[in-house]
């Protein structure tokens, strides 16, 4: 039993054939200490000795004794209702066997009255399988007399289908956006069509370049990650450390709620609210512009950015800030310097789903922005990546179609690069 010995002699009759681990039985239960220290509890006849020189606790050398006689018990060793009055069980250090005067690492001395309910009808169910994994430390085969192995093999299964269906999907949607996106890219010319500044798919000489696309994504993306995250990640330290309870739930309850919203609503409030009041304040002609597209997709962040980042902060353990305090640094410093260090992994991660919020974006996005293919401008009406996929895939049709595709494959590339990035910085700092 994972290199260790036990063995069991029934009414002592050893013979000093036995041995635990080159250690003649005899010897072991000839020592002074078993005659002096143990026997003394012992004032009838002893059924059975069980002996490991595994260096357990009581309450595992108690296990093992009982376990022992379901087993003997089960094939016929002794009879069903014991053939004597105590049962003793030795964990027996054998490098100490000879000179030192507690040879064990732990005994105990069991009556066969407090055995009897080992004997009951629940013994026929369970007997084998315990017998199995004390004696030939064996797994179980079968699952009729094992039902809990059999609930946990069903589980793993589960498990191991919806990873496969994970790693599944992804596959496939690669697989499905290389097919369809390269011939595209073979058919305009790679450099075209990623540096190209012109799209005019319907045109009579159409032109594929998809430059300011790209160009605008990145913008509009860092641009709501400059104002989402700090305003995400200050507002997470607040409710977790600061914040009053009340104060707290209502908040958290907010955020749940604007978790909640669907895309098409905060295009609709930016439409009809922030587009008219950019027009308004900045005396431009239109206020459908990258500017709307990055406040809104910069709302649209905060609560995965809230979220995250609080589970994150509450998870730390209170211990580190308690220590902190205790030398003396203010309720600001510790909160800064120990807390928000110690949760930085959930952090990263917050800032992480916070940009794919960002980059996946279309329907937001196309209500605010313009959906103007433009080279990216703070005021100017633009089109994302997203955009442009949605905005004209319903109609499309041979190489515009094509094109499509191949924007949607640029985009996968693009989310893939950017998370390798992130992943290659996460793990830079945890190795400082």
């Amino acid at each position: 039993l994972g290199g260790y010995t036990v063995g069991v002699i029934v009414q002592s009759n050893y013979g000093g054939v036995l041995e635990i681990a080159g250690v003649p039985v005899g010897q072991m239960l000839e020592h002074y200490y078993f005659r002096e220290n143990i026997m003394q509890d012992v004032d009838g006849s002893c059924m059975m000795v069980v002996i490991t020189d595994a260096p357990v606790d009581s309450r595992n050398l108690e296990r093992m004794a009982k376990r022992a006689m379901m087993g003997l018990a089960k094939t016929g060793g002794i009879a069903s209702n014991g053939s004597g009055d105590y049962v003793i069980a030795l964990s027996v250090n054998k490098d100490n066997l000879v000179n030192d005067d507690k040879p064990f690492y732990e005994t105990k001395v069991l009556k066969n009255d407090d055995m009897s309910p080992l004997f009951l009808a629940t013994i026929e169910a369970t007997a084998e399988a315990l017998w199995n994994s004390l004696f030939t430390a064996k797994e179980v085969k079968g699952y009729k007399d094992n039902p809990r192995r059999l609930m946990e093999d069903v589980i793993h299964l589960v498990f191991l289908i919806l990873g496969l269906v994970a790693v599944g999907s992804v596959l496939v949607i690669t697989i499905y956006l290389v097919i369809s996106g390269l011939p595209a890219i073979f058919k305009i010319g790679p450099i075209e069509f990623l540096f190209g500044t012109r799209w005019a798919s319907t045109a009579a000489q159409p032109e594929f370049g998809i430059l300011p696309f790209i160009l605008t994504s990145i913008y509009g993306t860092a641009g709501a990650i400059v104002i989402g995250v700090p305003i995400g990640f200050f507002a997470s330290v607040f409710l977790a450390k600061m914040a009053p309870k009340k104060v707290r739930e209502v908040m958290e309850l907010c955020i749940g709620v604007l978790a909640g919203i669907p895309s098409v609503v905060y295009g609709l409030v930016g439409m009809t609210i922030l587009v008219p009041g950019i027009r308004v304040i900045f005396g431009v002609p239109d206020g459908a512009t990258l500017f709307a597209a990055i406040i809104v997709l910069a709302v649209m962040i905060l609560p995965s950015v809230i979220n995250v980042s609080l589970t994150a902060l509450q998870a730390v353990p209170i211990e580190y800030e308690e220590a902190s305090l205790a030398l003396g640094a203010t309720s600001t410093e510790t909160y800064f310097r120990v807390t928000v260090p110690a949760a930085k992994s959930g952090i990263f991660t917050a800032i992480v789903l916070g940009i794919g919020r960002a980059i996946g974006e279309a329907m937001a996005i196309m209500m605010v922005a313009g959906n103007v293919a433009n080279m990216p401008s703070l005021f100017k009406s633009v089109r994302f990546l997203t955009t442009a996929v949605a905005s004209e895939m319903s109609y499309s049709s041979g190489l515009q179609r094509e094109a499509l595709f191949s924007i949607a494959l640029v985009l996968f590339l693009f989310i893939m690069i950017i998370n390798a990035i992130l992943n290659m910085l996460k793990s830079g700092r945890s190795a400082k």
